[in-house]
């Protein structure tokens, strides 16, 4: 189930009013539509308010509405497989339980009227689930400008709750900094990890503009530059050097110099970005086949690059 091991860190007055309005409207059936930056922890708030209702102990699916549309409906329908077994889909495995459509704002315009039919039939197929959606967009806006079914928004936007970002929780970025520290330490077994206050306050003063995500991220690659189990502004300052080598090699015109495979994966990177992680549509923006982008993306995952590592 995806709610293992779930924790979720913070002290802040809007982080905790976060948190008491998702206890409150977990004893309800009515749908949820979590707003927020990207990484602020949307799903792990969907996943928060499937533990405290009274479907914790059913299951809780989870699907992204940012991949190829095929992938979609198969995760949403069930698919039968080479073998010819029938693979159920997520309302059907989390009957009793949750379903979670991340990046609700991210579904292919085409399954949009689909999707809602499917939804407003659960009841005739005997199907009891609760359903969340998770988007970073103004999904009003998206209904406005005609890219978003406006009876699909109205259905998730029974409830509506927004998840802070990171530069509005104060304090609490020395708090997830620590509680990251910690874990993945103990992950990698590299023991009990001390962050010095100068450490602590370099942290506070970054702009985490992918929020929680991106401060995992860089916990995790500083800890490779950490000395005698000491998380310190010189951990922090060699991987920031790092980044300067990298960036460095500027020819004349003011181009990055970079190697074919570096600017291959910088392009694909940035149409990702450009489309809300829609692969059909960065696909046909490249001008390759989804299968190629796909292969792409698992082997720049493979190498540990750190976008592709956490993509949706």
């Amino acid at each position: 189930m995806l709610t293992q091991g779930l924790v979720l860190v913070g002290n802040h007055p809007k982080f905790n009013y976060t948190l008491e309005t998702a206890r409150n409207i977990a004893v309800t059936k009515t749908p949820v539509l979590i707003c927020g930056e990207t990484g602020s922890g949307k799903k792990s708030l969907g996943m928060y308010i499937h533990q405290n209702s009274a479907r914790k102990n059913g299951q809780v699916q989870m699907v992204d509405c940012s991949e190829d549309i095929e992938e979609v409906e198969k995760s949403i329908l069930g698919f039968r497989d080479e073998t010819g077994r029938f693979n159920r889909g997520v309302l059907e495995l989390a009957n009793g339980g949750t379903v979670i459509f991340a990046n609700i704002d991210c579904l292919e315009e085409s399954f949009q009227k689909r999707l809602f039919t499917i939804l407003q039939e659960l009841p005739d197929y005997e199907l009891d689930v609760r359903v969340i959606g998770t988007t970073s967009k103004n999904l009003s806006k998206l209904v406005g400008a005609g890219k978003f079914l406006r009876s699909l928004y109205t259905y998730f936007n029974g409830i509506q709750i927004d998840t802070p970002s990171l530069k509005e929780r104060g304090t609490d970025v020395e708090l997830i900094a620590k509680h990251f520290i910690t874990s993945l330490a103990i992950e990698n077994e590299m023991g009990s990890i001390e962050i010095t206050n100068e450490a602590t306050q370099k942290l506070n003063d970054y702009s985490w503009n992918q929020n929680v995500s991106e401060l995992k991220n860089f916990i995790s690659k500083t800890l490779n530059n950490v000395e005698d189990n000491v998380f310190n502004l010189e951990a922090i300052e060699r991987g920031e050097r790092k980044v300067e080598v990298k960036l460095g090699d500027i020819d004349e015109e003011g181009f990055k110099l970079m190697s074919l495979k570096d600017a291959e994966k910088l392009l694909i990177k940035k149409a990702l970005v450009h489309t809300c992680e829609n692969r059909t549509q960065a696909a046909k923006i490249l001008g390759v086949s989804i299968r190629t982008l796909r292969n792409k993306i698992n082997e720049y995952r493979s190498e540990g690059t750190s976008y592709f590592v956490n993509l949706r």
